[in-house]
């Protein structure tokens, strides 16, 4: 990667962060964690990887990205917007009654949205049929496949990840967002997951795992990925719940959080003013 595009790449990971908390703290409350930690995933996705057009968001020949983990939609509707598929705007909407911006993503509401998701585990299903359909029509598109690792608890993952194998299925570009922590407490505790490559693997899987909050590794992981011809393909983000933001990822309940008091009004405050000290430097080398 050229040090230009990972600076450009920086600058659009610090917009989408600063967009999510900007819009959660409007709204009183939201998923903030595991929005947080898919940040720079989704950075590079929409800033590098993917083949879109936000101008045309419905063009047929275009990547497709299904946000399994569908409480992350904050996070998805920032880099969006930060793309050009709808007015910036829309972001103070988040969850309002007749907003086109729910808390869960709705491929009939918000433009560049492919799959309505929020009941875990059902995006590995319909990833896995559309990376199924690509196959069966020669075409060279990919699916971006979201998971958090909570929702592992979840069967119906499981399945599809056999399906996937079983017909290596390599343009479904499965991510598991590993931030270690779910709803009630650490994966660990709630449901020891043991080791999510060493499964992935055993399923069948080329499995290459990155630091979740490096632009480079994930750019590169993504990249490798698509070299891959006879297997079936996944990339764990080694992340933080709440990353980017000291914190949200020491606070025990950022599943979701309240903006109910002084302390986390002021953290959020500061978070977002060391994010545009970020931007405008980042955007002031980008253009130098």
């Amino acid at each position: 990667m050229e040090e230009k595009q990972r600076k450009e790449l920086k600058v659009f990971s610090a917009r989408i962060r600063k967009n999510i908390l900007q819009m959660l703290e409007k709204r009183g409350y939201g998923h903030i964690g595991g929005s947080l930690s898919i940040v720079e995933l989704l950075s590079v996705l929409y800033g590098k990887q993917m083949k879109i057009d936000p101008q045309n968001p419905a063009w047929e020949e275009r990547d497709m990205l299904v946000l399994s983990k569908g409480h992350a939609g904050p996070a998805l509707y920032s880099a969006l917007a930060e793309k050009g598929y709808f007015d910036r705007n829309w972001l103070d909407t988040l969850n309002d009654g007749g907003t086109k911006l729910p808390s869960h993503p709705d491929r009939l509401k918000t433009p560049g949205v492919d799959m309505t998701t929020g009941s875990l585990g059902q995006g590995t299903s319909v990833a896995a049929g559309l990376a199924t359909g690509f196959k069966m029509s020669n075409s060279g598109r990919y699916v971006y496949l979201i998971v958090g690792d909570g929702e592992l608890n979840e069967g119906q993952c499981w399945e599809a990840f056999q399906y996937l194998a079983h017909y290596k299925l390599n343009h479904c570009i499965v991510i598991i967002d590993e931030n270690k922590r779910q709803l009630d407490g650490s994966t660990k505790e709630v449901m020891n997951p043991f080791s999510i490559a060493d499964k992935m693997t055993s399923f069948g899987f080329h499995v290459e795992t990155v630091k979740g909050n490096d632009e480079e590794q994930i750019d590169h992981a993504v990249s490798n990925a698509k070299e891959v011809e006879d297997r079936a393909v996944c990339i764990i983000l080694d992340s933080v719940k709440g990353e980017g933001v000291p914190f949200f990822e020491q606070l025990a309940g950022n599943h979701s959080v309240k903006f109910d008091n002084d302390e986390i009004i002021r953290a959020n405050h500061e978070a977002i003013e060391q994010l545009e000290r970020m931007i405008k430097g980042g955007s002031d080398l980008c253009s130098g």
